[in-house]
């Protein structure tokens, strides 16, 4: 009955961490207690949103207008956006104080860095955007030292797929380890290589995924492996944190009765958000990437076709 009860409450519990059962003084008492909590105006990482922000915003200024308009459209600037206030939401608001308490807040952070700010800001294409920031000449030079000091090639070989698959789940699976994760929450500088981890092992698996400029890296057959694979391993954290007969991170074991858990609570509702919104997200991308796959076998019949039926035209006419 307990993993019913959390089941139920997923919802609140992301939104506004509601981690009690929902009557009006609870969720009253709930949300005074989490507007107590404190902003976290970290310099560094405020600093990095803005100018991400700005230059994005001036690249976008300095497109060509029809350029901007066939391929970054309204849409991927939104996106863009909304990754970045995604960021901002979970990383600067009292949100982020709470993560030092529940173990459930932690993973939604977690589920934001992983799999809803990197897709969105991917989809805007930030990299192409942010360097036409700069100027001409500049633009020039940076293309060249890419192409003369071998950065291009030890990209090529960061982003390729087995090495960023291999990757993201040597750090999805470390960091959840007891031992690392406790070293998070004792410094903040842990911490912090926590999140950039994430997040930047993340940017890579969704740019191999969405592949937002260039050639695919993978077909999409092979891209729906990538992610499925990906997957399994997500939803296999979540189900061993929900099933754990005991809780796992001592940090939380005087922390979570004042949001009306208890530990072992906390935990299972972090291993459900682990397990069933990233498995719902894991489904859609997998749903859109088939759709995309049968759309581009079908152009490709369609083409082939209509090169059949011109070779068999000529062949007649001779």
């Amino acid at each position: 009955m307990r993993l019913v009860r959390l089941v139920r409450f997923i919802p609140s519990a992301m939104l506004l961490g509601f981690f009690a059962e929902p009557t009006a003084s609870a969720q009253a008492s709930l949300l005074t207690q989490f507007s107590s909590l404190g902003w976290n105006w970290d310099p560094c990482i405020l600093a990095s949103l803005m100018l991400a922000v700005l230059g994005y915003l001036c690249g976008l200024s300095r497109l060509n207008r029809v350029l901007r308009a066939r391929s970054f459209g309204w849409m991927r600037a939104l996106a863009f956006g909304a990754g970045i206030a995604a960021l901002f939401l979970v990383l600067l608001s009292p949100f982020d104080a709470l993560d030092d308490q529940l173990f459930s807040a932690h993973m939604v952070q977690h589920l934001v860095l992983l799999m809803v700010a990197p897709p969105l800001l991917i989809s805007g294409r930030p990299g192409l955007v942010t360097l036409w920031a700069f100027p001409l000449g500049w633009r020039r030079g940076i293309s060249r030292i890419w192409r003369r000091t071998g950065l291009r090639r030890l990209a090529h070989w960061l982003m390729s797929p087995l090495f960023v698959w291999m990757l993201c789940s040597s750090i999805l699976w470390f960091w959840h380890l007891p031992g690392p994760y406790g070293w998070a929450l004792e410094s903040e500088y842990v911490h912090a290589l926590e999140h950039i981890c994430f997040l930047l092992s993340s940017l890579m698996f969704w740019s191999v995924v969405l592949e937002p400029l260039g050639r695919r890296r993978l077909d999409y057959g092979s891209t729906l492996l990538f992610v499925a694979t990906f997957g399994l391993q997500n939803g296999l954290l979540g189900a061993l944190l929900t099933f754990s007969g005991r809780p796992l991170y001592a940090a939380y074991l005087p922390t979570t009765a004042a949001w009306g858990l208890t530990p072992l609570e906390d935990q299972q509702l972090a291993g459900l958000i682990m397990w069933i919104p990233a498995s719902l997200i894991h489904l859609t991308i997998l749903f859109v990437l088939f759709v995309a796959w049968m759309r581009t076998a079908e152009r490709r019949a369609v083409l082939t076709a209509g090169q059949h039926r011109r070779t068999v035209f000529r062949a007649e006419s001779t």
